[in-house]
């Protein structure tokens, strides 16, 4: 039987309709080459070569759809082993592309070369890549734009253009050498000289001649920000002067749109803004990152500048670019009304999947130590730790120790409290032993498990924020406060409707974090302060998270040009 012409036709737009749908638009390869290598570089007024890719400070933006796949070839040029760690992205399945050297990886050895290959499963926003050995991601460091899929808008007013703002620190010495040296004597080294807004300090006084970031904007526009702190040590706080900005994701997860004038952004965090371009088209305006430090410890007090100007409107020379009111380096009030303001958008297309019950329920104190040595200047050697154990990195890498069941390179005996409680957030008689226990320990979870994780400073030396990552999953910010966490008070005011979904969270000085997440990603998975110090001094320990059942919820087997220890 024929079939009537105007039913085909109805036929055929039904199909090519199917065919263009958001839906059915099939996810892509993205191929990148980083080549690592040795690049001269002058800022500061004095010149240094550094470790880069591709000759850039920072380093080439990777750019990819929600749902694509990326495929990253790693080549090291330099003396240095190499490993990469992709900030913020699930890895599920994929724990050998992770990065993080001795982790899920041995590391990329000199002239020696690896590919990172990982879907960007379920993930749209900002992150960011860093090496992840050594200090090296002091200059080797990247953004990550991963788009909305081909149809899918923002759940926001779509912005007129997209901006990458990575903040850094720069040291003029060499920061292999700078580390190296403090860790013979068991001391902190010496702050950064300066802070950089894309790769630039902008002028400082003991080298005024130094150039700053430019922000070129249209009256009337509306602008996205991307921005992303990649400093090894500081805290900062982010503010344009004579604007107001607009946050609506952080670590690429959308928020509810909360209205501010100051950002503050902790190492290893991003945060999305809106920034209308609505001042006075006659003047500039001072851009700036500023040190957040509430700790009585040295640090970084150089801010760095960059200009937000107004394209097609000349501004006289003689008149003066408009100033931002920073916060003090102690703001406390600024940082937690910020940190608190935050919510996750939790809405039908993005909702906030809350575990409401717990299987593993932890406490883990964070701080600092002192363990006899002997050789250090004062017979002391500062160090960091997680329930008391400091953690040793092993020599194999520990995905590798978990999936080929080879012994004798880790335990899975990580306390789930701390063995000896005291108050935790009460000064710290000098008599009492700050020394801490050593060892390459994890901590088991079976496949799904929902965990809580109670993340309690302590003052054992002193007390300072901590900015937490964990790798291989997002979590929920459930509860925070000061002083000691209440097991039987604080659980009945956690928000467990619509907090903020992160994969990295700042533990407050004297206080207290709460988190959960599920374990739904097999593999070993990184948890770490993500103050570069506070990690080498050994703040820092690994889940195990076991197989589910069939082959959907078991880690991948390695890839065949896996490094090699």
């Amino acid at each position: 039987m024929e079939i009537p012409r105007r039913f085909s036709v109805c036929i055929l737009t039904l199909f090519v309709i199917f065919l263009l749908s958001p839906t059915t638009v099939h996810s892509i390869i993205r191929h990148y080459k980083f080549n690592v290598v040795m690049t001269n570089t002058t800022k500061l007024c004095s010149s240094k070569p550094i470790v880069t890719v591709n000759g850039q400070f920072p380093g080439p933006t990777i750019v990819a759809r929600e749902d694509d796949t990326v495929l990253i070839k790693v080549v090291n040029h330099v003396k240095y082993n190499v490993s990469i760690h992709w900030h913020g992205v699930r890895q599920l399945r994929t724990g050998w592309a992770d990065g993080p050297a001795y982790i899920t990886q041995c590391p990329i050895q000199p002239r020696q070369n690896y590919f990172y290959n990982f879907t960007l499963t379920g993930q749209r926003g900002t992150l960011w890549w860093h090496a992840h050995i050594l200090w090296l991601r002091a200059t080797v460091h990247g953004a990550i734009v991963i788009l909305p899929k081909l149809g899918v808008p923002y759940p926001f007013p779509k912005p007129y253009k997209e901006k990458t703002i990575v903040l850094g620190e720069w040291w003029k010495s060499d920061v292999e050498q700078l580390i190296n040296e403090a860790t013979k004597h068991g001391t902190a080294p010496n702050a950064s000289d300066a802070h950089t807004i894309n790769g630039h300090s902008g002028p400082i006084s003991n080298c005024p001649s130094q150039s700053g970031y430019s922000l070129p904007v249209r009256p009337g526009k509306t602008y996205m920000l991307r921005i992303i702190n990649a400093a090894l040590n500081e805290e900062l706080f982010f503010k344009i002067a004579g604007h107001k900005l607009t946050v609506v994701e952080v670590d690429a997860v959308y928020t509810k749109p909360y209205k501010t004038d100051t950002v503050l952004i902790a190492p290893g965090q991003t945060t999305n803004v809106l920034l209308t371009a609505n001042a006075n088209t006659g003047s500039k305006y001072m851009v700036a990152a500023t040190t957040f430090m509430d700790a009585p410890i040295s640090f970084d007090n150089v801010t760095a500048t960059a200009t937000l100007h107004y394209i097609g409107h000349t501004v006289s020379s003689s008149k003066k670019t408009v100033l931002a009111s920073l916060p003090q380096p102690n703001a406390t009030l600024v940082s937690s009304k910020f940190i608190k303001s935050l919510r996750s958008l939790n809405s039908r297309e993005y909702p906030a999947k809350v575990p409401t019950t717990v299987d593993h329920s932890l406490f883990f104190t964070v701080g600092l130590g002192a363990n006899p040595c002997p050789s250090c200047n004062s017979g002391i050697r500062l160090v960091a730790g997680i329930n008391n154990v400091t953690f040793t990195m092993p020599e194999t890498a520990l995905l590798q120790a978990h999936y080929f069941n080879i012994s004798h390179v880790f335990t899975d005996d990580f306390p789930a409290k701390p063995s000896n409680p005291y108050n935790y957030t009460a000064p710290v008689d000098q008599s009492v032993n700050a020394a801490t226990m050593t060892g390459t320990k994890l901590y088991r979870l079976p496949y799904n498990a929902t965990v809580q994780i109670i993340l309690q400073n302590t003052a054992m030396i002193l007390s300072e924020n901590h900015p937490f990552h964990l790798h291989g999953f997002n979590f929920f910010e459930v509860g925070r406060g000061l002083g000691n966490f209440n097991p039987e008070k604080d659980p009945k005011r956690f928000n467990l409707v619509d907090p903020v979904e992160r994969n990295t969270v700042g533990v407050p000085a004297g206080g207290w974090t709460a988190i959960r997440f599920i374990a739904d990603n097999p593999g070993v998975w990184f948890m770490h302060c993500h103050l570069e110090i506070h990690t080498t001094w050994g703040l820092k320990m690994a889940f195990v998270v076991d197989n589910g059942h069939g082959p959907d919820q078991s880690l991948l087997p390695p890839p065949a040009d896996l490094p090699k220890c």
